[in-house]
């Protein structure tokens, strides 16, 4: 049984903010945050939802397959900013594009989230469960940052990613995907936070803490966790594929910050060349990243059949994980 994407969507706010923009918000630069991250803008969220953003994702992705929404088996979408905690994203995104024989459910793993979504999708289709999946990366993350801290608000980025996955019989041409590793860190994981509500009830006679529901980043500790920790999840997931770094065509990995990127080329050992970028022009979209990129490399021809791809999350958690597939 091989597992492939056979579809692939992305969408994405319209309002586009420069680092200029961002320099009349808070104190910076657009050739500080050039500089430290390799953002030059990102799309920010004037009433998109984690729903709206990530049913356009589907059916683009659903049209590239050929499929119908009623042909949907199984929604996952993976996001940690949904603007609903009942009803859940994938739920709201199965009504919305009419996937009326669709399990729906969402997933939170932070900017690994996607990658984790495609884990669960494989081991879904992999006990025939189910025949096909739409999975997908969708973030707000607007709604949670704090706009005066510019250590975090010039990073982040509004839009999702989906993809369209399926169950194939095999051929003598070996596609999908061929090897999964995936882990976490939750000892470190506060160096990434944003908190939910503070418990409160009839029984609760004193405030429990301040509210403060923004994310918090220690952003040298999560540095030093994806520079060290993603080489040693590729090399895993090449591993257990049989293949070496040599053999990989694209790394596409969660756009985080460019100085991380080239850090896990480095360590890997292989030209930077080979781990494709769009940060530039999107900023971090948490979840949404590698799935959007993917989109975008898939729409402009840059994935040809046969070529060994990387896939690679890394984040709050902490969590991370890599996927080696071959491209169908």
């Amino acid at each position: 049984m091989m597992i492939n994407i056979t579809g692939t969507g992305r969408a994405l706010p319209e309002n586009t903010v420069t680092n200029f923009d961002m320099a009349k918000l808070v104190e910076t630069s657009d050739e500080w945050i050039r500089e430290r991250t390799g953002i030059v803008e990102r799309r920010i969220s004037t009433g998109d939802t984690v729903a709206s953003l990530s049913a356009k994702a589907c059916e683009l992705a659903l049209e590239m397959a050929g499929k119908k929404a009623e042909d949907v088996d199984l929604i996952i979408v993976a996001t940690c900013s949904p603007e609903m905690l009942l009803p859940c994203a994938a739920c709201q995104v199965q009504g919305i594009i009419g996937a009326k024989n669709a399990v729906a459910f969402d997933l939170n793993a932070a900017c690994s989230g996607f990658l984790f979504g495609l884990s669960t999708v494989y081991a879904y289709l992999q006990t025939g469960l189910y025949r096909n999946a739409l999975v997908v990366g969708a973030e707000v993350l607007s709604k949670i940052i704090d706009w005066t801290d510019r250590s975090t608000c010039v990073l982040f980025g509004d839009g999702a990613g989906a993809a369209f996955v399926e169950a194939c019989e095999e051929t003598e041409e070996k596609a999908g995907i061929i090897s999964i590793s995936q882990g976490s860190d939750g000892a470190r994981g506060m160096v990434l936070s944003c908190q939910e509500r503070k418990l409160s009830n009839p029984y609760i006679t004193e405030a429990i803490g301040e509210e403060n529901n923004f994310v918090h980043m220690d952003g040298q500790e999560v540095y030093k966790f994806a520079v060290k920790q993603v080489p040693v999840c590729i090399q895993d997931a090449l591993n257990k594929a049989g293949l070496t770094v040599e053999d990989i065509d694209h790394f596409v990995l969660h756009q985080a910050n460019v100085r991380i990127l080239e850090g896990v080329a480095k360590r890997l050992k292989v030209d930077v060349s080979k781990f494709p970028m769009n940060l530039n022009r999107v900023g971090n979209m948490s979840s949404a990243t590698i799935p959007v990129l993917l989109d975008e490399l898939n729409r402009e021809g840059k994935l040809k059949k046969g070529e060994k791809i990387v896939l690679s999350g890394f984040g709050a958690g902490l969590t991370y994980g890599a996927c080696v597939m071959i491209w169908n």
